[in-house]
Formats: C-alpha cells, structure tokens, sequence
C-alpha cells in the first residue's frame, strides 16, 4: 500500500457496510494524524529509549 488512494480502499473494505459518514471521517482523520506524525519523527531530532526512561524517572515518584 504505497498511494493514499489504496490506504483510504483499504479502510473503507474494512468498515462495516452501514457505517456512516461520521465514521469515515473518523478513520480519515486518525490516518492523516498517524501520517503526520510520521513524518514529523521523520523530520526532527527522536529520543532513545534510555533518554525517555532517564526522563521520566526524574519526574515519576518512587
């Protein structure tokens, strides 16, 4: 699945025959926010896990 075109296909085979617009707009908002997300991992400097982990014990409570 490589064009946009063949991942919304894909949602809409995937959804239930009655579903409603609403639905569809749903799924058409989550996969546009994944996809941005993606490429905003893409684009900017990422954390290992060691550094989130450093991070959050600093903030969690023992």
């Amino acid at each position: 699945m490589n064009t946009i075109k063949e991942k919304i296909q894909s949602i809409l085979n995937q959804l239930p025959d009655d579903c409603s617009i609403e639905d569809i707009q749903y799924h058409l908002y989550v996969l546009e926010k994944v996809r941005q997300g993606l490429s905003v991992a893409d684009q900017e400097t990422t954390l290992q896990q060691e550094e989130v982990e450093g991070l959050l014990n600093k903030w969690l409570i023992e």
